[in-house]
């Protein structure tokens, strides 16, 4: 570009000649290189978000304008059909997508698209993802439509479309194999110019001819240009854009040791004398590359985790249709539609079985290991594995509403947020670079006084060898792998501050019902009262719960085939009594002692403590009775135990009564148990153990709790169902296992200890490191070593976490 060219100032592209595009940003009127670039820069002023050319530290794509044809296009999207498979319904109006922008350069991108997005009508929520450049957006479909948001991201210059993990898989390996392809060119030209490095170190040694030492520089040189102007781009890439951004990030001092070895060797290499670096440049080039691709492949397990669930659900289903079998895309499947799964096959979508028997691997989904067996009425979930025999199913959910999408949601979101202790390292790197190059400026000063000739080699080797790449990664591979760990074993973690507060939990505060208990009420006797048999009274019960949709209910239902129910005249429902009806012109009552107003009558002495009686009576007397119980977790005690031997306090809060509560405090032996408690009492209990000091881990169901979970310090839902979606937990128990609680915390301790050795680790190095470069003690090429070292041994401690 000659000196007599103007640069787009929103693109950095050049400015045609005669163009007149102009927009006052900062009371001064800059040109533009085409009509998109001014609508674009034009709509970021009219919206306040003139910050963005302030903080950006990359260009944007080219600005373009929404011609007509593209947004019929884009209504396309408006379609129900279409947003289907990757729009959620959330009430009536509420919409929630998932989209992939392109065109995301930096992170002054990410504050743009959200910043202006948030402005706009019924958008109610957005959050981009730096690291997966994903989008979820959350509107109300009243006040606006997806047309029109994907509309206003293209007028800012970026480029939306739904997600698609498997192209978004293609555009990972693309980068991955430019990286590989970096590191390749880097390795051969090290390797070649290592061997040329040895003999001009032994031609120093023991004498070697001037032309022959010329040529050998001369070679290096050619070998060393593909990693100085191609392998190292990133480098001088991120530096560029943090000094247009007026801030300093760690690669600032390693493009200017690279720009700097390079042009102080060539400068020797064409005048015949001085020291040249081309070994070290190209050492540290390949170590640095290599760290990073870790760095990445470290970060992305995370992200990889989410994607591989949903890769787990197929693209095409089998509908059954007046007794016909037609495949179609799941995208095409509707709720209550029937779908056929076949042994050996993933189910397309979240179902109700209808009819068939067989087992189904849910191991990717909940961490559960073991098949677990469907019959009719069993639920199934996307993306399980029908492993024995056919399945007749109807579909309950599709698309972003299933629980698939809905555990990716939870990992996004947990993705999304940055960790303090990362927060943390990333400010202290930045600090310690500013730190680092005031220092390497003053070293070089000292030295240029006392001997000129060794001044650019010592800051040559600061600038190097204390690099804070161990810093900043001393926290984000540990959360990484940290939290592969878990999701492979059925621990979602949803919240990035989720693993640091585990480490601190000294006391867990449980729930009963559907936490330490199944949730899910039992019959476990029936004693009859008069000449009627078990099972008859059984079914007398049944067909009088069948209107009911109490839990108790269920647990009587679940025991009598629908063929067997008798019809029911006059059924009523006396609520907080039980049930009343005519079977074949004699009445009868079911539910409490109270509900038929006859006497007392004797019960054996052996009935369980805790367990629900339900009376089942005529107009004259009492002729059974069923024993209901909802059954504690086998791991429940186990897990207490380990709990209190790690000195961790244990509390029950439930809502049930005390009987109820007592017994089962009893038998999972927990000591300290509060009942009748109402959600604002249990909150209240919650805010009293944390005001005396606790740090509280509280485990509920996931949603009767959540404003108990959302007030402890870190909480913990089973995943069980649908709850996953919509679980308001910090922590999921996909696969519903107590003892996994401890696990978590366990993985967060180890986690806290991996982080601490990383950033000791990174600590330490650098200071011892960085006296001995500033005394002349290392050279260029054992510093690069040394930092690539320091690097690889914070990576590989994080990943004995997985």
């Amino acid at each position: 570009m000659s000196g007599t060219e103007k640069s787009c100032y929103h693109c950095a592209l050049p400015v045609p000649p005669g163009a007149h595009y102009l927009v006052e940003i900062d009371r001064e009127p800059r040109e533009m290189c085409c009509r998109g670039c001014q609508a674009v820069a034009q709509t970021i002023i009219d919206n306040g978000l003139a910050d963005y050319y302030r903080h950006r530290t990359a260009m944007p794509a080219v600005g373009h304008e929404v011609v007509p044809e593209e947004v019929q296009k884009l209504a396309l999207y408006d379609h129900p059909g279409i947003q289907k498979s990757f729009v959620r319904q959330d009430g009536e109006h509420v919409r929630e997508a998932s989209l992939i922008l392109e065109g995301i350069t930096c992170a002054a991108c990410i504050w743009l698209n959200e910043r202006h997005l948030k402005q706009l009508p019924g958008i109610l929520q957005v959050q981009v993802n730096y690291a997966t450049h994903r989008a979820r957006i959350t509107w109300d479909d009243q006040a606006i439509h997806l047309s029109k948001i994907l509309e206003e991201i293209q007028l800012l210059g970026y480029n939306a479309h739904p997600f698609n993990a498997e192209r978004q898989e293609g555009l990972r390996r693309q980068r991955r194999a430019k990286d590989l392809r970096r590191i390749a060119i880097a390795g051969l030209s090290a390797g070649q110019v290592m061997m040329l490095a040895v003999a001009l170190y032994a031609g120093a040694a023991f004498g070697i001819e001037a032309s022959t030492a010329a040529l050998l520089r001369w070679a290096s040189l050619i070998l060393t240009l593909p990693v100085v102007f191609y392998a190292a781009l990133p480098f001088y890439d991120s530096a560029w854009n943090a000094l247009r951004g007026r801030r300093l990030n760690m690669d600032v001092p390693v493009a200017m040791a690279i720009v700097g070895a390079f042009t102080g060797s060539v400068w020797a290499t064409s005048h015949g004398s001085g020291v040249v670096y081309y070994d070290a440049i190209t050492m540290f080039s390949l170590f640095l590359l290599s760290s990073r691709f870790l760095e990445h492949a470290a970060q992305e397990k995370s992200v990889e985790a989410a994607e591989n669930l949903l890769k787990l659900a197929p693209a095409m289903a089998v509908r059954v249709e007046n007794g016909q079998h037609l495949p179609v895309p799941v995208m095409e499947l509707n709720e209550g539609d029937a779908i056929l799964s076949k042994p050996g096959e993933a189910i397309a979508a979240d179902a109700e079985v209808i009819e068939g028997e067989s087992t189904v691997d849910e191991a990717l989904l909940t961490g559960e290991s073991r098949p677990v067996p469907k019959s009719a009425g069993a639920r199934v979930i996307a993306g399980s594995i029908n492993l024995a025999g056919p399945l007749l199913l109807r579909v309950t959910s599709v698309g972003e509403n299933t629980v698939l999408a809905g555990i990716v949601r939870l990992l996004d979101r947990a993705v999304a947020e940055k960790p303090r202790l990362a927060q943390l390292a990333d400010r202290v790197a930045s600090h310690f670079t500013v730190v680092l190059l005031i220092l390497a400026a003053v070293v070089g000063g000292v030295w240029w006084w006392l001997e000129p000739a060794r001044a650019f080699e010592i800051v040559l080797a600061m600038l190097v060898v204390t690099c804070p790449c161990a810093l900043s990664l001393a926290a984000p591979t540990a959360f990484a792998a940290a939290g592969s760990h878990l999701l492979r074993h059925g621990i979602l973690l949803t919240r990035g501050h989720a693993l640091e507060t585990m480490a601190k939990v000294n006391h867990v505060v449980f729930d009963k019902t559907g936490t330490l208990t199944y949730g899910k009420p039992v019959l476990r006797r029936i004693v009859t009262l008069a000449e009627l048999d078990e099972q008859r009274c059984l079914v007398l019960a049944a067909s009088l719960e069948q209107a009911s949709e109490h839990p108790l209910a269920q647990s009587l239902l679940s025991r009598v085939a629908q063929p067997e129910l008798l019809q029911v005249a006059d059924a009523r429902n006396l609520p907080g009594k039980g049930v009343s009806g005519a079977i074949a012109g004699l009445r009868y009552s079911l539910g409490s002692s109270a509900l038929s107003g006859l006497p007392a009558v004797g019960l054996p002495d052996d009935l369980p403590q805790g367990a629900t009686l339900v009376w089942l009576c005529d107009a004259q007397r009492a002729l059974a009775v069923f024993v209901i119980s909802d059954g504690l977790r086998p791991q429940a005690r186990e897990l207490v135990e380990r709990l209190k031997a790690t000195g961790v306090r244990v509390t029950m809060l439930s809502g049930d009564a005390a009987d109820a509560v007592s017994h089962i405090a009893a038998e999972a032996g927990i000591e300290s148990w509060h009942a009748a408690q109402r959600p604002e009492d249990k909150l209240a209990k919650l805010r009293e153990f944390q005001q005396r000091g606790d740090v509280v881990a509280m485990v509920g169901d996931g949603v009767n709790d959540a404003p108990v979970l959302a007030g402890a310090d870190v909480s913990i839902a089973m995943g069980g169902g649908t709850q996953v979606a919509r679980a308001s937990s910090d922590i999921v128990l996909l696969s519903e296992n107590l003892l996994d609680i401890r696990r978590a915390l366990q993985t967060g301790h180890d986690s806290m200890a991996v982080m601490r050795q990383n950033f000791a680790w990174a600590i330490v190095y650098n200071l011892l490191a960085l006296p001995f470069a500033a005394l002349g003690m290392i050279p260029p090429w054992l510093a690069s070593i040394g930092m690539s070292a320091s690097s690889l041994v914070v990576v590989l401690n994080a990943m004995r976490l997985r």
